[in-house]
């Protein structure tokens, strides 16, 4: 049996095949190793342009990726990865102003870390996006409908007015999380416990982005999410 095989059974945790793309050998290094002690697969790339290829070719549970790169930078290569698949995304920056993260949401990333960062931090993150794949894939087939909003959870579509919607996939869990909880009360750590996963570190500015976004993207149909001022949020279905 294989040592990555054997920590998973020890753990208990899900081993992931990992891609891990930054134009830094020694960080990628640090990164491969930490994700190896995990009981995960990892491999590497050096730019966008081999992260693309390697998406191609190979079925990946995460993608960890770097923004500033040569020949691709990390949002052009988020972009043309999820021309063909939905896999989830941490970007790594060593800048967090607010647009870097919009611009980061927008091209699908499911999670954004501001260097400098700590493995574990990371490591976190991967385990958090893991539980949540495993929950997805566990949820019965649910669709909601409200006038021309249309949400189906188990196809991961949504609709408004006969057209389909394409969301980023932190959107889609955010969206499908409200839903489920229409017409009650959800707190800001309620929602990014279930969303981001537990253990998650954040600040509120990453759940504020998420949220105008979402309400962004449902145009005449955002009114269905409530803000609950010094509270949370609340689905009205």
């Amino acid at each position: 049996m294989a040592l990555t095989e054997l920590l998973s059974l020890i753990t208990g945790d899900k081993m992931a095949k990992i891609l891990i793309c930054d134009d830094e050998p020694g960080l990628r290094t640090v990164i491969k190793r930490y994700a190896e002690f995990e009981g995960h697969e990892a491999f590497e790339a050096a730019n966008g342009l081999e992260a693309v290829l390697a998406c191609r070719n190979e079925l990946f549970d995460i993608v960890i990726m770097d923004v500033m790169m040569p020949s691709l930078d990390g949002f052009s290569a988020i972009r043309e990865i999820r021309k063909t698949s939905e896999v989830p995304v941490i970007m790594l920056s060593a800048r967090g102003e607010e647009y870097d993260r919009i611009h980061g949401f927008e091209a699908g990333v499911d999670d954004y870390v501001v260097k400098p960062f700590s493995s574990k931090e990371i490591m976190l993150r991967v385990a958090a996006i893991l539980r949540r794949s495993e929950k997805k894939a566990a949820e019965e087939k649910l669709i909601f409908k409200k006038d021309g909003l249309i949400a189906d959870i188990t196809a991961h579509k949504v609709s408004i007015d006969g057209k389909q919607v394409e969301l980023a996939p932190k959107l889609y869990d955010l969206l499908f999380f409200l839903i489920k909880n229409k017409g009650l009360a959800v707190t800001r750590e309620e929602i990014l416990a279930e969303v981001w996963g537990h253990g998650y570190c954040s600040d509120d500015r990453t759940l504020d982005t998420h949220m105008k976004l979402l309400r962004r993207a449902l145009g005449p149909y955002a009114g269905v999410i409530v803000t609950l001022r010094g509270h949370g949020y609340r689905f009205e279905g």
